[in-house]
């Protein structure tokens, strides 16, 4: 191909990906966009597998049974050059996923609204959006998927397949058919028919604390194209609610787009601070507070666990090492690493790991993660012991003037 053509076919994106992200919301923020431009390949070397056509070969002249069609024997020549990377986050996606991720990371999908979870037994259980079609339908926290489109989903499928059957064009009489059931394995299933609608997923929830009605609370569940202006509203409508001091809940948080992450931390920051160093093989990058600062007076604690990922780290690093925030809770997921989403011809894309990343203190987070300034341990009941604790912290620092 002409590397002219090869440009304008290629579409980069980047991304800050965390790797929990089948804990939380399902695959729902798999992948995103930070912007869209061309890029040429670098690839270099040869431009054909001898070995790969000749297996090919005598697939097609010795096989016993009826060969996959071209495309999915190419599909599976790309997860295997890939996985010989050994670099778990490396890898290929087809076209009906690809678009499907890029739709979530920018806030928008067609689909049923809910989030998809893996439990630990492996099966995929549904949590509606609020007002949203499951939920208006009956389907409630927890349940549990049993069937799609009267096809049952087995517990060896992927979370992104899982995602893409509940997902799809918002157009009339266009949805899809559940089967869901309850915890209790004696209680009947349930079946819904639920059309597709464009479902607005807020990255960004906000409210004063009924413990402590001055506190502001806001929870950033994901970073997408419109957490910053999520986030806007929030300070606005805490500021005008007159709190004294600010809970940042990054608990299970699995990271998203690079670039709403540093403006998330530029809002607590003063002007100029460096928020994160990006090392690449173009050499080292610094990324520092930009668009302004709002909450820079008030004291705060930041919220993580092990389900804090990604770009979630990185904020909660950078409030950290500047002296910014207390963090509390338990050592963040460790992944510091980010990968660049290219669009293949064919709309499936391939996502590459491309450089590391590091907070201020430059201690790395692959593999690491961070440490609570005030650690704790989750509580077995499911109380949110790490909430309470910020409660009292923030209280015994306002007593002290």
């Amino acid at each position: 191909m002409h590397p002219s053509t090869q440009k304008r076919r290629v579409v980069l994106m980047t991304i800050l990906r965390g790797f929990s992200f089948g804990a939380l919301l399902g695959a729902v923020f798999v992948a995103g966009f930070l912007f869209r431009g061309a890029m040429p390949s670098q690839a270099q070397g040869k431009q054909h597998y001898p070995l790969l056509e000749q297996v090919h070969s005598l697939l097609i002249e010795h096989y016993l049974r009826p060969l996959p069609d071209a495309t999915q024997l190419e599909y599976g020549a790309i997860r295997g050059m890939l996985a010989a990377l050994n670099d778990r986050l490396t890898y290929f996606i087809e076209p009906a996923v690809a678009a499907s991720e890029s739709n979530v990371l920018a806030g928008q999908y067609g689909g049923i609204g809910v989030q998809v979870r893996r439990d630990e037994a492996g099966r995929f259980r549904l949590y509606p959006f609020r007002d949203g079609p499951a939920a208006r339908a009956g389907v409630r926290d927890g349940d549990i998927l049993l069937k799609v489109n009267d096809q049952e989903v087995p517990l060896d499928m992927r979370q992104d397949a899982v995602d893409q059957l509940l997902r799809g064009e918002v157009k009339e009489g266009n949805g899809v058919k559940i089967e869901v059931r309850a915890d209790a394995e004696t209680e009947s299933t349930r079946t819904y028919t639920i059309l597709f609608e464009t479902i607005e997923i807020p990255s960004v929830v906000w409210r004063t604390l009924e413990e402590e009605a001055s506190f502001g609370y806001v929870q950033v569940l994901r970073f997408t194209s419109r957490t910053p202006s999520e986030l806007k509203k929030a300070f606005e409508e805490l500021r005008s609610a007159n709190i004294r001091a600010l809970v940042l809940d990054m608990r299970n948080n699995p990271g998203g787009l690079l670039q709403e992450s540093v403006a998330v931390a530029s809002q607590f920051l003063p002007p100029d601070l460096v928020v994160l160093y990006e090392q690449s093989r173009q050499g080292e990058k610094e990324y520092r507070v930009r668009d302004g600062s709002t909450l820079t007076d008030l004291p705060m604690v930041v919220l993580i666990n092990s389900g804090t990922a990604s770009a979630a780290e990185l904020v909660a690093g950078a409030l950290k090492d500047h002296g910014r925030a207390t963090v509390i809770g338990q050592r963040s997921f460790g992944k510091g690493t980010v990968q660049l989403i290219f669009q293949l011809l064919d709309k499936s894309s391939v996502h590459i790991t491309t450089a590391e990343f590091f907070p201020p203190s430059r201690r790395p987070l692959e593999g690491a993660g961070i440490t609570p300034d005030i650690p704790m341990i989750p509580d077995s009941s499911g109380r949110d012991v790490e909430l309470g604790e910020a409660i009292r912290h923030l209280r015994s620092r306002l007593s002290q003037g």
